[in-house]
């Protein structure tokens, strides 16, 4: 059993490197890909098999044991995309003969549509989030806090980053006359993104704040990162962000379980779209290497399209 174990580990292992170095994958989606693929694996040696040796109704028992313990069809139609990717690799590679896992079929998925604020939603966030980063009443720490995350906000809402991308930003993101960033995204690509004067202005106070010497006179110790942290990651976390996030916006009345980082990168791309900007450009924004990615927001251009036909054609009625 220890034998097999360590056979399913050295493979799983294999497909993450090439991952890794042909396919530019960063650490959120190698973990991603290690979870389900251990997964996958735990299951095959309690059924007397493993990786190397599954065959296709082997890995069709895998998936009926997803479905048993409740996995959500999301989850369920990822990790069988990470059994696919795996086998069809090792298959190439000629560590299987055969591959048992591409007559495999998914779980039918319908599209869904992201969660999105309104304008009027954001503008509550960032100015009870202002509000509280100038309150001088409250302590150097508690302030420091609220002018991170008023930056945060204003930044992630005027860019769209993707909140891995947000958190490691470094600190030259925020020099003086700073007119675009350069993001590096998913499989290691550059992109370029504005800044708008909000955001270039919640940078500069809340670094200005961070200059500041605190009660024993003694100033913030220097960081590469923009928004530093005490962790091993040396910068916030995605979960520390979402958590502060959520609180925000009990504090001016939204609901909490509707917030996210994520649901920001979206508001972003939908105003942008609701407001004339081309789907290319979003899309480049974005950094969505293909443009169906980018589609999931095709039903803001379309009721764009309605209210221009409405108030435009002449012989709209109106309705």
């Amino acid at each position: 059993m220890a034998a097999a174990r360590q056979s399913d580990d050295s493979l799983i292992e294999l497909f993450l490197d090439m991952q890794a170095a042909e396919r530019g994958a960063g650490e959120n989606t190698l973990g991603a890909y290690r979870n389900d693929l251990t997964d996958l694996a735990a299951h095959l040696r309690a059924a007397g098999t493993s990786v190397a040796t599954a065959g296709t109704d082997d890995l069709r028992g895998f998936l009926k044991s997803l479905d048993e313990r409740g996995f959500a069809t999301s989850s369920l139609a990822r990790r069988l995309s990470a059994t696919r990717q795996l086998y069809r690799f090792l298959y190439a590679e000629g560590k299987r003969s055969d591959d048992p896992a591409a007559v495999l079929e998914g779980p039918k998925r319908g599209k869904t549509l992201p969660k999105v604020l309104s304008i009027n939603d954001v503008d509550r966030l960032l100015a009870q989030a202002r509000a509280n980063a100038e309150n001088a009443e409250q302590p150097m720490a508690a302030r420091l806090r609220a002018a991170r995350l008023l930056c945060l906000l204003e930044v992630v809402y005027a860019t769209g980053l993707r909140v891995s991308e947000l958190v490691a930003l470094p600190a030259s993101a925020a020099r003086p006359q700073q007119q675009m960033l350069i993001v590096r995204g998913k499989g290691n690509k550059e992109r370029l993104v504005p800044l708008n004067g909000a955001a270039k202005r919640a940078m500069a106070e809340y670094l200005a704040l961070r200059a500041e010497p605190g009660k024993d006179g003694k100033k913030t110790a220097p960081s590469k990162w923009l928004f530093p942290s005490f962790g091993e990651q040396g910068h916030i976390t995605r979960q520390h962000f979402a958590r502060e996030l959520k609180a925000l916006g009990a504090a001016c009345g939204l609901t909490p379980s509707q917030l996210s980082p994520h649901v920001l990168r979206h508001a972003f791309a939908s105003h942008l779209l609701h407001n004339g900007a081309d789907l290319r450009v979003v899309q480049t924004l974005l950094g969505h290497a293909d443009i169906s990615t980018t589609q999931i927001y095709t039903h803001v251009l379309e009721e764009r399209l309605k209210t221009l036909v409405r108030d435009l054609h002449p012989l709209s009625d109106g309705e």
